[in-house]
């Protein structure tokens, strides 16, 4: 019996030892040269509005030890940004962390928001706020990096009465934007309107957006940020509605404006065409990026001069009944990203339909005009680059079949830049006598000349060009 005694007396001293031994071998480093590694030296949250809060990011911090370690300390080094950023250390919120532990050979997650104060500027305001990370009495520092800009907020705005926003700072839109019968709306140079998801513009009264190449009016959604990785939400359509100019609206007027990321672009309905008094005069203007149309026109007059009209789930340009369009020197282009393209790059929706498309290109994905065959139809396309090979007849006339224009849009690269590069069969082949007086220089200011380009954009040789 002491003999069994004795035995499990030296088992249970073997196991201690042994279990002493593991609790060693896994203790805490306090050796200064075993510090952790930072998944990042400057953890970028990108633009955001002031008294917004940031989305989340993350950064992590290694253990690349044998040994667990301890960070003693992390906080924000300068009291000043202490309350502007919030963390989330290994499942722990908070601003400052003491004693946070990281076992041998593994990681932790910090998770960082921020809400930026308002800082009384123009512009975006820089904002770089280092983090110390003290292990074993060494620091290691992450930057935070943030552009906060100053916003004004209307939630739900009508208006009624002859108005201008000439701000210089951006209006960000909620519960939508309304002009009312009788009034109009006047965008400065420079204007920016952000709309928030699910809102949108609509006009009864008249809008007038009077951008120039140095200032031009942008109009879209209010995301800054990712979408995912190092995909940003300026090429993500469907942020916010669109903008619909209703029947009864007239002589709406639009000059270097940006409308983007819609989910259903720009609609403009009308009591019966007119080509002498349009609805909507769209000159040197984008619209782009859509998750339905990006420009549709019912019982409807609109011009579009020296316009780029791109990338759509749907039909680039749909002309519905009763609509009347002219389309002068614009770039009609779609390598849209989100779903396969549905419709072509121009619809001519109904047999009344009536148009002219000039010294314009038409290319990319999907369909390029439907119907194919427009015999019978008031609409004619002139002097004009298209994707597919096909000849001349009455309604396409003197017509560049199945060539390249050569744009600089990269699609996988989600790079969207539809001007010409060098050798473009688009520089010089426009006829100037199409070309109409609105169209003597394009988005930028450069002049279209004698010897006019076809599409949008004036070709610029590329060191001076992007």
């Amino acid at each position: 019996m002491n003999r069994i005694i004795a035995l499990y007396i030296w088992a249970v001293g073997m196991f201690s030892a042994i279990m002493l031994s593991a609790c060693v071998e896994d203790g805490f480093s306090t050796n200064p040269s075993d510090q952790p590694q930072l998944s990042a030296d400057t953890l970028r949250l990108g633009l955001v509005f002031t008294g917004e809060g940031t989305p989340t990011h993350l950064f992590k911090i290694h253990n690349r030890h044998d040994k667990g370690m301890i960070v003693s300390s992390l906080r924000v080094r300068d009291d000043a940004w202490r309350d502007v950023f919030r963390f989330n250390v290994d499942g722990m919120a908070g601003r400052d962390f003491t004693d946070v532990e990281i076992r041998a050979n593994d990681s932790i997650f910090v998770l960082v928001e921020a809400t930026l104060p308002e800082n009384g500027a123009q512009l975006p305001v820089e904002i770089n706020a280092p983090v110390d990370i003290v292990v074993n009495g060494l620091t290691s520092t992450i930057v935070l990096n943030a552009f906060g800009r100053d916003v004004t907020r209307m939630h739900e705005p009508r208006i009624q009465s002859d108005t201008r926003w000439e701000s210089t700072k951006p209006i960000q839109i909620f519960d939508s934007l309304v002009v009312e019968p009788g009034a109009t709306l006047t965008l400065g140079a420079g204007q920016q309107l952000c709309f928030h998801a699910g809102v949108y513009m609509r006009v009864y009264g008249k809008l007038v957006a009077e951008g120039t190449p140095e200032a031009p009016v942008d109009i879209a959604g209010d995301r800054f940020d990712q979408v995912v990785g190092s995909i940003p939400y300026d090429i993500m359509s469907g942020q916010w509605g669109g903008i619909e100019f209703m029947p009864g609206s007239t002589g709406n007027r639009m000059s270097h404006t940006v409308v983007r990321n819609t989910t259903w672009g720009v609609e403009v309905s009308g009591e019966g065409a007119n080509p002498q008094l349009p609805v909507l005069t769209l000159v040197n203007c984008r619209l782009r990026n859509s998750a339905a149309n990006v420009l549709t026109v019912t019982g409807a007059s609109v011009r579009a001069i020296g316009c780029e009209l791109a990338e759509a789930a749907d039909n680039v340009v749909e002309a519905g009944e009763g609509s009347h369009l002219v389309i002068n020197h614009c770039t009609l282009a779609n390598y849209y990203l989100f779903s396969a393209v549905n419709g072509a790059m121009v619809y001519v929706a109904a047999d009344d339909a009536a148009g002219d498309i000039s010294n314009s290109i038409i290319y990319g994905n999907g369909g390029i005009v439907s119907p194919g065959d427009l015999f019978g139809y008031d609409f004619y396309l002139r002097t004009s680059l298209l994707k597919p090979n096909g000849s001349d007849d009455d309604n396409f006339l003197a017509i560049m079949w199945g060539q390249d224009p050569m744009f600089y849009t990269v699609r996988s690269d989600y790079y969207f830049d539809y001007r010409l590069r060098e050798g473009s069969p688009a520089i010089g082949a426009a006829d100037p006598a199409l070309t109409l007086r609105e169209a003597a220089v394009d988005f930028f200011g450069n002049e279209r000349g004698a010897e006019p380009d076809l599409g949008a954009y004036v070709y610029v040789p590329e060191s001076d060009s992007l």
